[in-house]
């Protein structure tokens, strides 16, 4: 009999030499004589132990990493196909890890242990039972389930996704579209990646449901072109689940219809915003478009559409198979259900962490970052992207939930979490905030446009301690002209880390100064 070993193949893992691993595993199983069947998985998400590559047991699985390609001699010589755990990168079971046993994985529960596209494999982690159940359901039931459950939008906006859903489902329409958001575009967040290398027919799933609820018989999946890895593993899925009979006219015998497929992004950030989305997958320039209307009642070729992040509708699977009382069950408040955060940056243990809405941003960084990877005191944490607040450690005790962080001025956004230590020059973080938007600025709106580049040019004079005091009143105007003129999130939320680097760690200002002084004579 073969013996079953696991080497993941998401972006992480490659990068990592993953490729390299598995080379020198096939050569060492065939000069030993041993007989393998190798099982190309997505990553748990503990990317600071990957390659981790899994050897099934008698007894479950066992682990070992993080794997380079010259360990792998070594660990068959130290009983790798029989599970041995005499290595030193060995790890036990993986489920016993501290970092994956302390979450509550409901959306990422299959991710790492299933073959991602594998029909099969996906039905026998309880895969499709969500669709099952929604094939025997209404429209307005289904809908009604995920207004039920508390799900909000993912993406960061955090709006209620039934409701979204009701209203698609209200329009009449000959054609209503359901449009993924998979252009993951913030600082430190790789979730929507990982669904779609771990576990894309989950999200094939979703959107399934979610055509079902509203009328739908199209999706598109608008993927980021810098996710190569992702695109093949999509198609790939997306494939099979056509083969099997899960999409196409008659799916699994009810009659009911959906098609779906993947297309690529323009490269830019401006096209995760939903309206320049949908001009992006028009074939036009990514642009923001005026509101109203709704994209769910004029979206995608002027028809009523469904745009929902990655992560929302990768939830949907567990509510329509579980109940939506399972998922509302999970959270606190109006924040319902979990949050995948993704922890990077300044840390040793980088990764994704799947936790119920709650806990506090400190014991978020406690219990799973390892402490900063230089071995100095986190200073600045920046949560929910390029767009978030920096926030000092007098604010990291507050629970992960939307309206707690809306009270502190903060947004907890696609739960993108970026630690500094205190090395970090937060005026720069300040102008590396407000240059972002210059760069992605799709040019629409004068606040947005103009007003970052002004802001950059205020920034570097406070930097260089120039009528410091009316620069940052200036700076202070500016910032809500952009909070109040700009036509989407792009313009009106890139002043929160702006004016929270500065009210936060004003001290900033005058190292900055010395620095650039000394910096100037050292020419």
């Amino acid at each position: 009999m073969s013996i079953k070993i696991y080497v993941p193949r998401d972006t992480t893992t490659l990068a990592l030499g993953g490729e390299k691993v598995v080379s020198m595993i096939l050569a060492q199983a065939e000069a030993r004589g041993i007989d393998i069947e190798l099982v190309r998985n997505g990553s748990r998400g503990l990317f600071w132990l990957e390659p981790m590559i899994e050897v099934q047991t008698g007894n479950g699985r066992v682990a070992y990493g993080p794997v380079e390609a010259r360990d792998v001699a070594a660990l068959f010589d130290a009983g790798l196909p029989e599970g041995k755990s005499t290595h030193r990168l060995a790890l036990g079971d993986p489920e016993e890890i501290l970092y994956l046993k302390k979450q509550q994985r409901l959306t990422f529960a299959r991710a790492g242990i299933t073959d991602p596209v594998s029909i099969a494999d996906y039905k026998l982690h309880d895969g499709f039972k969500g669709l099952e159940n929604s094939l025997a359901l209404s429209g307005q039931m289904i809908v009604d389930e995920v207004k039920a459950s508390g799900l909000r939008g993912r993406g960061g906006a955090a709006f209620p996704t039934g409701i979204k859903w009701q209203t698609v489902h209200d329009c009449a329409a000959d054609q209503k579209y359901i449009v993924c958001n998979a252009d993951e575009g913030d600082s430190g967040t790789f979730a929507d990646r990982l669904v779609m290398e771990a576990d894309p027919l989950m999200l094939v799933e979703g959107m399934i449901i979610a055509g079902l609820a509203v009328g739908s018989t199209q999706g598109y999946i608008y993927l980021r072109s810098e996710y190569p890895v992702a695109h093949q593993i999509m198609k790939e899925a997306i494939a099979n689940a056509y083969q099997a009979g899960y999409l196409g006219e008659n799916i699994q015998g009810s009659g009911k219809k959906f098609d779906l497929e993947v297309r690529l992004g323009a490269a830019a950030y401006i096209c995760g915003e939903e309206t320049s989305l949908l001009e992006s997958l028009e074939g036009k320039r990514g642009v923001v478009r005026f509101k109203p209307p709704l994209p769910a009642i004029k979206g995608l070729f002027g028809q009523p559409t469904v745009v929902n992040n990655v992560l929302s509708l990768a939830a949907v699977p567990f509510i329509m198979a579980h109940g939506s009382k399972a998922y509302a069950d999970c959270g606190m408040g109006r924040s319902r259900g979990t949050l995948p955060f993704q922890l990077a940056g300044n840390i040793k243990q980088g990764g994704l962490v799947e936790l119920a809405f709650g806990p506090t941003l400190r014991e978020l960084l406690d219990d799973f970052a390892g402490g900063t990877e230089t071995g100095l005191p986190m200073r600045a944490i920046q949560v929910g992207g390029p767009l978030g607040a920096y926030l000092p450690q007098s604010q990291w005790d507050t629970p992960l939930d939307y309206e707690a962080f809306a009270a502190i001025g903060a947004v907890l956004g696609h739960g993108g979490v970026v630690v500094f230590d205190e090395s970090v020059d937060m005026t720069e973080q300040a102008r590396f905030s407000m240059e972002f938007c210059v760069e992605e600025s799709c040019g629409k709106c004068t606040p947005c446009r103009i007003g970052s580049t002004r802001g950059v040019e205020v920034i570097d004079k406070i930097r260089a301690g120039d009528k410091v005091e009316a620069n940052l009143a200036l700076l202070d105007d500016l910032c809500e002209t952009m909070i109040d003129g700009s036509l989407c999130a792009m313009g009106s939320m890139t002043p929160i880390p702006v004016k929270s680097a500065f009210k936060y760690f004003p001290e900033d200002i005058a190292l900055a100064h010395s620095r650039m002084s000394t910096q100037t004579e050292a020419k």
